[in-house]
């Protein structure tokens, strides 16, 4: 959700909930194989060396990247990176699809087989009045939303909603990389760093992904929002929203928003009285704009599917 959540103090044993879209949808959203998870670890690794390259502002883990054939580094570009297999992580249901949702439905439409990984169920969100017990509520819009953006698969967390920050960065990241075992995705989806909105959820699920990128050298591809959309909103309603000059960009894409608004519709609790949310499609029209966090390696399935070439060394003397 885009609204500032509540701290919650207790914690628990966590339960994961893992299944197929078909069998989320079949128990009303809260599946049946349902185990506790104690607590896990993964090796650390020093984040070492960071640069930026491409023309992006964005910090990247040293690593020997790869460019545009033309050897243009200052240019956004205009056509999603061509992947298999897109994992989004995100903190609550709605995210994949206020989000992310124009992105999802994009990978999907081009052939890419797209996953979610929730940590949360949201169930401390202050917009809508339910009757239901509203964890329930949302890991059910989540399984439809889900659906409408053409995801293949869900698995969906019940971290306490509003303090994700406080769990272990390597119990999350574990979570990611059990995950990517199963779906074996070549690219990671993300909100940008921060949050967007600055909620401390949403940036906790992105440096889980970004810790486990670190090992894997997976590219982490992050969901921004431009400068003057942001500053429109934070003029507007008082939001806390981080918007990105272009210099911080690598990618300005045009979308097709009608899977997205179908998703974001079955988020009935959250998106029924949601101005901003509304606000932020208007202002945004039918353009997304995206930057690598962990860009792509020399020799991965990215690089060589999109006709990227090596980083030279020449590149990162100019741009470190």
């Amino acid at each position: 959700m885009f609204e500032g959540d509540p701290f919650l103090s207790a914690f628990g044993e966590t339960t994961i909930t893992s299944c197929d879209i078909d069998a989320f949808q079949h128990h009303g959203g809260i599946c049946q194989n349902r185990a506790s998870v104690g607590p896990m670890a993964v090796g650390i690794y020093p984040w070492g060396y960071w640069l930026n390259w491409t023309g992006a502002g964005a910090a990247r883990h040293q690593q020997r990247g790869c460019v545009m054939d033309s050897g243009k580094h200052d240019r956004q570009l205009h056509e999603l990176p061509g992947a298999t297999s897109v994992l989004a992580v995100c903190a609550h249901p709605d995210d994949e699809s206020f989000g992310l949702g124009a992105t999802l439905a994009s990978f999907t439409a081009a052939g890419s087989s797209t996953a979610v990984l929730c940590f949360t169920h949201g169930e401390r969100s202050t917009l809508g009045a339910i009757t239901r017990e509203l964890g329930e509520v949302r890991a059910a819009e989540l399984a439809d939303a889900a659906s409408e953006l053409g995801v293949d698969h869900v698995e969906l967390f019940d971290y306490p909603d509003g303090a994700l920050n406080r769990q272990p960065i390597d119990r999350l990241a574990k979570h990611v990389s059990q995950m990517a075992d199963r779906v074996r995705p070549d690219l990671l989806l993300v909100f940008d760093e921060g949050g967007v909105t600055g909620h401390l959820d949403h940036g906790r699920a992105t440096d889980a992904a970004l810790e486990f990128a670190r090992d894997t050298r997976l590219p982490v591809l992050a969901w921004a929002v431009a400068q003057p959309v942001a500053t429109t909103l934070n003029e507007e309603f008082g939001t806390t929203l981080v918007g990105r000059t272009p210099v911080d960009l690598d990618f300005e894409v045009h979308v097709d928003r009608g899977r997205q608004r179908r998703a974001i519709i079955r988020h009935a609790s959250q998106a029924t009285d949601n101005p901003v949310l509304l606000r932020r499609l208007e202002v945004q029209g039918d353009r997304e704009v995206l930057r690598w966090l962990v860009a792509p390696s020399e020799g991965s399935l990215i690089c060589a599917r999109n006709g990227l070439s090596p980083l030279s060394n020449q590149d990162n003397d100019q741009e470190g």
